[in-house]
């Protein structure tokens, strides 16, 4: 009644420009040949959260009894969205598994309530390798049929509207209704078609939690390394550096003690000989009414200024200097020494 297609990597299709054969089959031209089913494979989010050796590749074919179908526009970046809204409406539970493929302008899906998938979990719904862009698909002349156990379910596109019509139900009844239309048919073969994996969003975000926790964990774990890595190193050195810390130690008390010294010795023998002197010409300069009005050392060298009587400008006891040309507005004379 019907022939295998498979997908389009190895295998070449079959023609199928031509009509039915009077037995209701279509004419068996072209050759096939042979080729690898395609497999799913397990995504980021599955390795991430450490799921990799438990991701099932060999899924079984299951036809759900509520399967619903339809497209959409497309929207880049938006599509898996678009599809869960519509198949929630559809299906009138936010619970459910869909399948799509993108063509061009347009997002065509498949889609059950997550119920229906209640005795087969890890399951295949053939007819997604027949959406548009999958390994099945031919063109939408063509009626894509499954049957499996006692079920058979169809996939084609009405002519007037292109809209996509899924058909379900017993072999016995769906089959005979598929025969009398106009059209070419495809069985699909699911020991050959690429296997399309169903999407549940909320399995996904429940996998994607546990990617995310897996990933803190093992950056926490690092972090945790590094600092105990690093206090390790800073522990070792400061072992290493306590077997110099007494020569350090002696080297600190003896230059300590040396500046005390060198402190002691400066300010027992410069700063005393500085306040004598000044000492010693503030009572000779009070004996003859002379004023003081500079002292200053610079370099180790004593500098002063004093003002005394113009009979005093020869010097006398310790004010001894050089007398400036220039009087002073009070009548005295500016003498400068050094000593």
């Amino acid at each position: 009644m019907a022939f295998n297609l498979g997908p389009k990597k190895e295998k070449k299709r079959p023609n199928i420009s031509s009509s039915k054969m009077e037995d209701g089959t279509p004419s068996d031209e072209g050759e096939e040949e042979i080729r690898v089913q395609s497999k799913p494979q397990p995504s980021m989010a599955a390795k991430l959260a450490g799921e990799r050796k438990k991701f099932i590749e060999s899924l079984d074919p299951f036809l759900p009894s509520e399967l619903v179908g339809g497209s959409l526009p497309y929207v880049p970046g938006m599509e898996d969205e678009s599809v869960w809204n519509a198949a929630s409406q559809a299906c009138a539970t936010e619970k459910v598994h869909y399948v799509y493929s993108i063509e061009e302008d347009r997002i065509w899906y498949l889609a059950c309530p997550s119920s229906v998938m209640v005795s087969n979990p890890d399951s295949w719904c053939p007819l997604a390798s027949a959406l548009p862009g999958n390994s099945e698909f031919w063109d939408k002349q063509t009626v894509y049929i499954y049957e499996k156990e006692g079920a058979a379910g169809a996939l084609r596109w009405d002519q007037e509207t292109s809209r996509m019509q899924i058909y379900l139900g017993a072999s016995r009844s769906i089959l005979p209704k598929i025969q009398s239309m106009d059209a070419n048919f495809i069985t699909i073969n699911d020991q050959i078609a690429d296997i399309v994996p169903w999407r549940n969003r909320q399995l996904r975000t429940e996998q994607l939690s546990r990617a995310t926790a897996r990933i803190l964990l093992f950056s926490g774990l690092a972090v945790s390394l590094v600092l105990m890595a690093f206090i390790a190193v800073q522990y070792i050195m400061i072992n290493f550096l306590d077997r110099n810390l007494q020569t350090v130690k002696d080297q600190t008390e003896a230059t300590s003690v040396k500046l005390l010294n060198d402190a002691r010795d400066l300010s027992r023998n410069e700063v005393s000989e500085y306040t004598f002197r000044i000492q010693q010409l503030l009572d000779d300069l009070t004996k003859i009414d002379g004023t003081l009005v500079r002292f200053e050392v610079a370099k180790g060298k004593m500098e002063w200024e004093a003002l005394v009587p113009a009979a005093y400008s020869t010097g006398i006891m310790s004010i001894r200097g050089q007398a400036q040309p220039e009087i002073e507005k009070d009548g005295r004379v500016r003498v400068k020494g050094n000593r």
